[in-house]
């Protein structure tokens, strides 16, 4: 088992992004994020992450377990949260959301990639860490 690190998880999100990059090449924009994440699902399996998607995320306030409950899209060796996007641009409230998963999940970064733009590594993708990634050793 690799020892989780800073640098693990920066080169695990550079090539999570490049599976993103490799679609977007293949399909280009102007499609449904569901075509967008059946591809991207593909190439994460022919890339070999391990990966769950679609998958529920229970919480509680105070003890009391919610009952709505929050979904993900692509939850990558269980350590990256992907959230798929096909939008004209990426709001506040999709960033908020994207962080409450990370939170919930307690994995220490998370990944907002737009389909719907010229250029994934320039305009359609965004990281974000949180106190789990901090804790984190550099190597």
């Amino acid at each position: 088992m690799r020892k989780l690190t800073k640098k693990y998880l920066d080169q695990l999100t550079f090539d999570i992004i490049g599976a993103a990059i490799e679609v977007h090449k293949i399909l280009g924009p102007g499609l449904m994020e569901s075509d967008y994440e059946e591809a991207f699902l593909i190439e994460l399996g022919i890339r070999g992450f391990k990966f769950t998607t679609q998958k529920t995320v229970e919480r509680n306030y105070k003890g009391h377990q919610l009952k709505r409950k929050l979904r993900f899209d692509v939850l990558v060796e269980d350590l990256v949260v992907v959230e798929l996007k096909a939008i004209q641009k990426v709001l506040p409230i999709h960033e908020a959301i994207t962080i409450s998963y990370m939170k919930h999940l307690k994995v220490p970064k998370g990944i907002i990639i737009n389909f719907h733009v010229n250029n994934i590594f320039y305009e359609g993708q965004k990281t974000f860490v949180n106190e789990y990634y901090a804790q984190l050793p550099d190597e």
